[in-house]
């Protein structure tokens, strides 16, 4: 008996709150009762903004009842794994320093969690001072569940792809085994290469990727970052690649890498290759250009005929990406040109 005499009062104590906190702000709180969206209000006088106010949806949301959550911290249901980013975002929220939307992950009074986008806004009184806040939780569970499951999938592709790469490279060293060696390296190095750029997608979830990051992904086994001072060299803005270019430029690199160590200035000590890069913007375009320059090699020629190589650099791009490709063989070194817009063409 004891047990409900208690129970009971303190069911008085939280309707007796709610009502005076509806009569002091009116309309406003009416509003925030009837509406489908979860809202509470905090106090910002107490120290770790007590709920002094929560409509109906937002207790259905939580599956609390309203005297268990009256008088609690805002933070009470965060679920702490996931959300010790997002507590140091509210608490900068409640001391008006951010001002944007957060996902968070609450717990509900079963032990289950959802997940929800979260705004809080400040209630001033009538001399300006902040006294309340007023908080609305979105329930973002399925689209955030659904986002998590497409990713698992996407990663699962990803780790395919590699295994199918790693597959065809196998079949190939057995394949071509009384072929020459340069041709079972040369297909080697090009498969390397598009499994290279695959990883380095698939670690964005196939988003756009640093030009820098593909770059340094492709040339690291031919000396870049290796020596002081460097045989390779960058230099160039901040430039994100679809997938689409990021494939075809990492194939691109490789081949000049790999003609730049057999024949040309990264075959000889003291040779250099400077890579710099700029965007250009016109009216209804952007375009990349990119210099590939190898300098203090052994003297260049023409050579007698174009391999696949130069076939891949100067038509691969031109059908793939709607770029221009020109090379030219300086004796001073290898030359390569490149001009390409940097979003996808139009069509397939």
């Amino acid at each position: 008996m004891p047990r409900i005499v208690t129970r009971a009062a303190r069911q008085k104590i939280a309707e007796d709150q709610v009502e005076g906190f509806r009569k002091s702000l009116g309309p406003f709180v009416v509003a925030a009762e009837t509406t489908r969206s979860a809202m509470v209000f905090t106090n910002a006088a107490e120290a770790g903004n007590p709920i002094i106010f929560a409509n109906d949806a937002f207790l259905a949301l939580t599956g609390y009842g309203r005297e268990e959550v009256l008088g609690k911290p805002f933070d009470f249901l965060l679920a702490r794994g996931n959300n010790l980013e997002a507590l140091a975002r509210i608490e900068a929220a409640f001391a008006g320093e951010f001002h944007e939307q957060l996902e968070i992950c609450d717990e509900r009074r079963d032990g289950g969690t959802f997940w929800a986008s979260l705004s809080i806004n400040p209630v001033w009184d009538a001399e300006g001072l902040v006294v309340q806040h007023f908080s609305s939780f979105v329930d973002i569970t399925k689209p955030k569940r659904e986002t998590e499951r497409l990713r698992f999938l996407l990663d699962e592709l990803n780790h395919r792809t590699q295994n199918t790469l790693a597959t065809v490279l196998a079949i190939a060293g057995q394949t071509l085994r009384s072929q020459d060696s340069a041709v079972v390296q040369a297909f080697e190095g090009r498969v390397l290469a598009l499994a290279k750029a695959h990883g380095l997608l698939g670690r964005g979830n196939w988003d756009a990727v640093p030009l820098q990051d593909v770059l340094d992904r492709i040339l690291q086994p031919y000396g870049l970052g290796g020596d002081a001072p460097p045989r390779i060299k960058l230099e160039g803005e901040d430039v994100r690649l679809h997938a689409k270019a990021a494939l075809s430029l990492a194939l691109v690199f490789h081949e000049l890498a790999a003609n730049a160590s057999t024949h040309g200035a990264l075959s000889v000590a003291g040779g250099r290759v400077g890579i710099g890069w700029r965007v250009e913007t016109t009216p209804g375009e952007t375009r990349l250009h990119l210099r590939w320059q190898e300098s203090d090699g052994p003297l260049v020629a023409l050579p007698s005929r174009k391999g696949f190589g130069s076939r891949l650099i100067e038509r691969g791009l031109a059908q793939d990406l709607g770029g221009e490709v020109r090379v030219t063989y300086e004796q001073s070194g290898l030359i390569c040109q490149i001009a390409m817009p940097l979003k996808p063409p139009v069509g397939p």
